[in-house]
């Protein structure tokens, strides 16, 4: 599972056949420029859900319910996540933290739903910060009791954030539904990462966790550089990046009409 956030990006994504592509909160950050996930709106999550189905042909959708859309319980979670199937096109929908009777509700209005625990960023005021979960005797216990319980309440998968290699393994042993890790080690049965991240897009932060397979962010400002430097030196457009006027054998014409974007 990979995010994504716009319609190249979901392309992208479907072509290099990623089984899951998720809208997550972290386009808050990643995308809008905020500090952290909870400023993220309704209305901000389903413009880019939209987006990202239309790229889409093959993987599975699924999309994060932003911080406040669940909050006030089944009722409200329930609403909101069918804006996001109906007016978005999601197919799933994801929410953070052990809310059973949420996961319970979403099950029964026919919502597949993919629960989410460890660190949980919207809860990072509770946390204290960023920080790996499930250290200790209790807290292990209180991991392992809340994965059974997201199953039985009817989740079809699991997201598991920054918690240690063995209780994740642990975890991944005991459920039935696919465990989908982020700084959670191998065990997990399957692995999800940011999109800026493993692009190397995003350079103001570097979690453990993360593997760049790319550098796109040095990439793209080497070539707008570049850009800038052939415009400046009037290097930039070359006769034949520019249209002609018919008697004017110099400049080449297009043998085309001229085709832009649709």
């Amino acid at each position: 599972m990979i995010t994504a956030y716009d319609f190249q990006q979901a392309r992208q994504a479907d072509a290099a056949g990623v089984d899951m592509v998720l809208v997550g909160d972290s386009l808050a950050m990643v995308v809008l420029g905020h500090e952290d996930t909870l400023s993220l709106t309704m209305e901000e999550m389903l413009h880019h859900v939209k987006a990202v189905r239309r790229g889409l042909s093959r993987a599975l959708l699924v999309a994060d319910m932003p911080y406040g859309s669940f909050h006030l319980g089944a009722e409200q979670a329930v609403s909101n996540a069918l804006i996001l199937v109906k007016e978005g096109g999601a197919q799933a929908v994801k929410i953070e933290g052990a809310r059973r009777g949420v996961i319970e509700a979403l099950a029964s209005a026919e919502i597949p739903v993919m629960a989410h625990l460890g660190l949980t960023p919207q809860s990072l005021h509770k946390f204290g910060g960023f920080k790996v979960q499930g250290r200790g005797d209790a807290a292990r216990a209180a991991l392992l009791e809340a994965a059974e319980a997201m199953e039985e309440a009817g989740a079809f998968a699991l997201v598991l954030e920054c918690i240690p290699n063995q209780l994740a393994a642990e975890v991944s042993e005991r459920i039935s539904i696919p465990t989908i890790g982020i700084g959670a080690g191998a065990a997990c049965d399957g692995q999800v990462l940011v999109y800026h991240d493993l692009l190397g897009l995003e350079d103001r932060i570097a979690p453990r966790f993360v593997r760049r397979y790319a550098q796109q962010g040095t990439q793209a400002r080497e070539a707008i550089a570049a850009f800038a430097a052939d415009v400046r030196a009037g290097r930039f457009p070359a006769a034949e990046e520019s249209y002609g006027d018919p008697l004017d054998s110099t400049v080449p014409m297009p043998a085309e009409p001229v085709k832009l974007y649709g």
